[in-house]
């Protein structure tokens, strides 16, 4: 027969189980925090600071990258506006054929470019009769640029 267990032998299960308990959730903590601190670090690396021209002549926009930094244009958002009153389709950059808009882009705007958008260089697109609302000549166009979710530029021209 086996001797019955003291009180020593039965506290060693439950204490066993807490320090692994522990160290479970020490473990989770750390990976956790890491990234989160990761992402962090990513949210706060500053977006380019360059400087651009737009040019809207009938359906056609044109931005110009006048100087400053490259901007990489797969972090590029881009967001425009007639009169105030965003497109209902906006331009997914880079891209080739979209809704709300005629054929592919020109410059760095289109996928088969370098996605590095450097001074000189000019992006265009056209905007579709069938975006809402169409480019009228006389109406204020603006344009507002994005690296991820911080605007860096925002751009503003009479449509002629």
């Amino acid at each position: 027969m086996l001797p019955a267990p003291t009180d020593t032998d039965r506290a060693v299960s439950p204490a066993l189980g807490v320090v692994l308990l522990v160290g479970v959730t020490v473990a989770a903590a750390a990976v956790l925090g890491t990234a989160v601190l990761g992402q962090a670090t990513a949210l706060t690396e500053p977006p380019p600071t360059a400087s651009f021209e737009i040019e809207a002549q009938g359906d056609r926009v044109s931005i110009s990258h006048a100087g400053g930094d490259a901007v990489d244009v797969r972090a590029l958002r881009i967001e425009v506006a007639v009169d105030g009153e965003p497109l209902t389709h906006q331009p997914p950059v880079p891209f080739f054929a979209s809704p709300g808009f005629h054929g592919g882009p020109t410059g760095p705007f289109n996928p088969e470019t370098d996605p590095g958008w450097v001074v000189g260089e000019t992006a265009s697109f056209r905007v579709a009769g069938t975006n809402d609302p169409t480019l009228a000549p006389g109406a204020r166009l603006t344009v507002d640029l994005f690296d991820g979710n911080q605007l860096f530029a925002s751009l503003s021209a009479r449509v002629t």
